[in-house]
């Protein structure tokens, strides 16, 4: 049994925590020091801004496994069978080609620096470069599909993000709410 093997962008991913972590800090101020409908409004703005950054930087992802690959976008998810891929590329991003159409994967993206050194040819690109991962990761993808996909089955399955949804409505209705009573 192979193991899950997961790709993302790990400078999205810094970037995102560090926004939360300041949301994180202007919540508890605002937990300590202003208990009214003002600060119940400005905690749900800042939550909600704390949950864009977490769908946005932190949340997509490409986890390979056994049974398939989970492409984790910034508001669904996809399961998409060994089976089911016919190919995987990068442009900006990775895409995967489906027998469904295309899925395009934010998880695994290319930095425009590199891509413009590519074009020009100027300076070497440094060994961990973003266009070396993204090319390996293709070639991961590839590897899982001719090794799996003989025994896979089912079909492509695509959901929603519920409990990342569910949390930005909860907060934007108490922002509603707290803007009626103020």
């Amino acid at each position: 049994m192979t193991e899950n093997e997961q790709y993302l962008s790990a400078s999205n991913r810094i970037t995102g925590v560090v926004v939360m972590v300041i949301g994180l800090a202007g919540l508890v101020d605002i937990v300590l020091e202003w208990r009214t409908t003002g600060g119940l409004l400005v905690g749900a703005l800042i939550g909600i801004l704390m949950l864009v950054a977490y769908v946005g930087l932190v949340r997509p992802s490409v986890t390979l496994r056994p049974d398939g690959l989970l492409i984790r976008n910034h508001v669904r998810d996809h399961h998409v069978p060994w089976h089911r891929i016919e190919d995987a590329d990068v442009t900006d991003i990775l895409r995967v080609h489906t027998t469904a159409g295309k899925i395009r994967c934010p998880g695994v993206q290319l930095v425009m620096k590199d891509l413009r050194k590519s074009r020009v040819g100027g300076r070497k690109l440094g060994a961990e470069n973003s266009i070396s991962r993204a090319e390996f990761v293709v070639d991961r993808i590839d590897n899982h599909r001719e090794r799996h996909a003989a025994t896979a089955e089912g079909d492509v399955v695509t959901t929603w993000a519920v409990p990342e949804l569910a949390a930005i409505g909860v907060l934007a209705v108490v922002a509603v709410v707290a803007q009626i009573l103020r």
